[in-house]
């Protein structure tokens, strides 16, 4: 594991994650980092004790090379490191986290057949309790079995076929932002009712920290943990009550269905 270099072209939230979680496993000298703006791959470098360096020189030494660029970015970073993965004596793995754009699409841009891993992460892996979903094409069982100790530092690593992963995505990556805008909503509700901010916030990420656990843990459906919690005529009842009058459910559908429409539209582009 000490002498693969794992390399990461865009230092922005997710690649600066995943290089973090790469760094736990990796010493400093295997992490390069590159991004347009090389004071931002720097200043990473000088957090992780790793090396900053450019998109080409990157793409010429790593074994693992993850493309961070936003999807309509991608072609653009692509083509002007394409020489130098043509010059390359041995293939590297490119492990992509564009959203929308597919396995085959990358390889189209990058102008070699090289093995891909295309990964889509989401924020809590920043503190290694995230969902990072995978999947893979050409790639061999040592190259896929060294990733996934490497990785193994952002959290729960999801292997799916990649017609999966887009609406996988639309759950796991875009979820974070539903789930903080429920923890926001119910704190707010415990605001209006007398609680101070700090406390309510707490009351509510705690809440749902712990219910996720106990779904993960028992395995119950979702309708089973609701239901253990509602007492005929208590309170709880009354509150699925109010949530159901005003569509809750429905607009969470609603949610993933519209995020997974636009990954799809990102791809077309």
């Amino acid at each position: 594991m000490a002498n693969a270099i794992f390399g990461f072209i865009g230092c922005g939230n997710m690649g600066s994650a995943l290089a973090s979680a790469a760094r736990q496993a990796l010493p400093g000298e295997c992490i390069l980092l590159a991004n347009r703006t090389p004071e931002k791959a720097g200043a990473l470098a000088d957090r992780l004790g790793a090396v900053a360096t450019y998109n080409a020189d990157a793409a010429r030494r790593s074994d693992y090379l993850f493309l961070g660029v936003k999807p309509q970015m991608m072609a653009g970073m692509l083509s002007g490191i394409h020489e130098a993965l043509k010059a390359r004596e041995k293939p590297c793995v490119l492990v992509t986290m564009a959203a929308g754009l597919s396995i085959a699409t990358i390889r189209r841009m990058a102008g070699v057949d090289f093995p891909v891993i295309r990964v889509m992460p989401n924020t809590p892996v920043a503190i290694g309790k995230g969902v990072m979903l995978c999947c893979a094409d050409g790639v061999a069982q040592e190259q896929l079995k060294l990733f996934k100790e490497v990785m193994a530092h952002v959290g729960w690593l999801g292997f799916v076929e990649e017609k999966q992963i887009d609406a996988g995505s639309a759950v796991s990556g875009c979820g974070p932002a539903f789930a903080a805008m429920l923890i926001e909503a119910l704190a707010d509700g415990g605001v209006a009712c007398g609680l101070p901010r700090a406390d309510a916030q707490r009351f509510a990420a705690q809440m749902l920290l712990g219910t996720a656990a106990l779904a993960l843990e028992t395995g119950a459906h979702p309708g089973a943990l609701k239901d253990a919690v509602c007492s005929p005529g208590g309170s709880t009842i009354q509150g699925v009550r109010a949530l159901e009058a005003r569509g809750f459910r429905s607009a969470a559908m609603e949610a993933v269905i519209a995020a997974y429409d636009k990954t799809l539209e990102l791809g077309r582009q």
